[in-house]
């Protein structure tokens, strides 16, 4: 039996922290609401390309940066992350099938139950201040997903990642 070689780890890691780097990058007062969800949607790539690689470890680890970085309560995107790529495992199969038009609304869907998880976690600590915009970042990360998707794609392809 011939072994599968692994390559391209160090492109899914910078993929990760170029992720985290647009989610702490400073914006104007009027587009921070409109921040996409940066790390999930790499998140939700790895996980349907290289499902035996990226998985719910790397999503509670990616949550947990995401947590470090932006001050809030240790694990809350550890758990809406993990979530993410939870689903995105159990349903990759089908979502890699789809156009890429199809796989924006699945985005939209796994995003919007991160936020849920965020907002129910913010809640039960008593800081549940959020008005109709905490769920446009669900909107922008659905409508840049082609972009995304394309863009780790040929990454992926260029670097020969498996």
């Amino acid at each position: 039996m011939i072994g599968h070689h692994r390559r391209g780890g160090w492109i899914i890691m910078l993929t990760f922290i170029a992720a985290l780097m647009l989610t702490i990058l400073p914006l104007p007062d009027w587009a921070i609401m409109l921040r996409p969800e940066w790390v999930a949607m790499v998140l939700i790539y790895w996980c349907m390309a290289l499902p035996g690689r990226v998985g719910v470890g790397v999503g509670w680890l990616s949550g947990l940066l995401l947590d470090v970085l932006g001050g809030t309560v240790l694990g809350q995107h550890a758990l809406g992350l993990a979530l993410v790529a939870f689903l995105t495992l159990k349903l990759y199969q089908r979502i890699r099938v789809f156009p890429v038009w199809q796989q924006s609304l699945s985005v939209f869907a796994f995003i919007l139950a991160n936020q849920i998880i965020v907002i129910w976690i913010m809640g039960i600590i008593g800081n549940s201040q959020y008005d109709w915009s905490y769920w446009l970042p669900s909107i922008t990360s659905m409508l840049l997903w082609p972009w995304v998707f394309i863009f780790l794609r040929n990454t992926r392809r260029r670097f020969k990642v498996s």
